[in-house]
């Protein structure tokens, strides 16, 4: 079983930055290709960015590219996303998610997922 909670939400101006956090538990943790989504009010929850169990491999969606990073340690059990430039599009709850079971980028094959931080990014 794998706890996840994400951290390092806020408000923030266009142009600001923010870096948020998942901790997870458990001892398979490190094991697990992890990933980022979020989901702005009246839209459906969309892919963001992940990373491969050992944190070679990273791929984002486009609206992001260039402008988000994600990062792991798993020594210390957390993974990382950090937003630069950020536009108000950006505004959303973000979700991390650990183990998908088909697609890395379909939140609904992930076995585990916290409860989001809240972004928000003022014009």
């Amino acid at each position: 079983q794998v706890q996840l909670v994400e951290s390092g939400g806020g408000s923030v101006q266009a142009g600001g930055s923010l870096r948020l956090s998942c901790a997870g538990s458990g001892r398979f943790f490190s094991t697990y290709p992890m990933a980022w989504f979020r989901q702005a009010p009246g839209l459906e929850r969309e892919f963001v960015a992940g990373i491969s169990w050992n944190g070679r491999n990273t791929y984002y969606s486009e609206p992001v590219k260039g402008r988000f990073t994600i990062s792991r340690d798993n020594a210390k059990n957390t993974v990382s996303l950090q937003m630069n430039s950020l536009k108000p599009d950006d505004t959303a709850v973000y979700y991390c998610a650990a183990d998908p079971r088909g697609s890395n980028r379909d939140y609904a094959t992930y076995n585990y997922s916290g409860q989001g931080t809240q972004v928000t990014v003022s014009s």
